[in-house]
């Protein structure tokens, strides 16, 4: 079974930035594909952005594309999301997930999560 713990998150000015941390334990992380997910109140949860265990497969949703940068450091067992030139509307509670199979930004293909942090973005 795979566990993971999400941090870093907090309140953040609009343009500002943010690294947010996925710790994976249980089983070596890149076995897994890591996907970053958020959702908002009242919203559905999205997909963020997800990688695989090769550094070239790495995936965004249009929404941060050229914002956002997903990255892993397996010695650490850990996966993380720096945000950057963040907005209003970004805010949500971020989750990390799970899944075996390959990349995919679809919340109902990853079995394993964490509990979430939360991201404001607000003067």
């Amino acid at each position: 079974q795979v566990q993971l713990v999400e941090s870093g998150g907090g309140l953040v000015q609009p343009g500002g930035s943010l690294r947010i941390s996925c710790a994976v334990s249980g089983f070596p992380p890149d076995y897994y594909t890591i996907g970053w997910f958020r959702q908002a109140p009242g919203k559905e949860r999205e997909g963020v952005s997800c990688i695989g265990s090769s550094w070239i497969n790495t995936y965004y949703a249009d929404s941060v594309k050229g914002r956002f940068t997903i990255s892993r450091d397996n010695a650490k067992n850990t996966v993380y999301l720096q945000m950057n030139n963040l907005k209003p509307e970004d805010t949500a509670i971020y989750y990390c997930a799970a899944r075996k199979g390959t990349y995919s930004l679809s919340p109902r293909r990853y079995g394993y999560w964490g509990q979430g942090t939360q991201v404001t973005v607000s003067s």
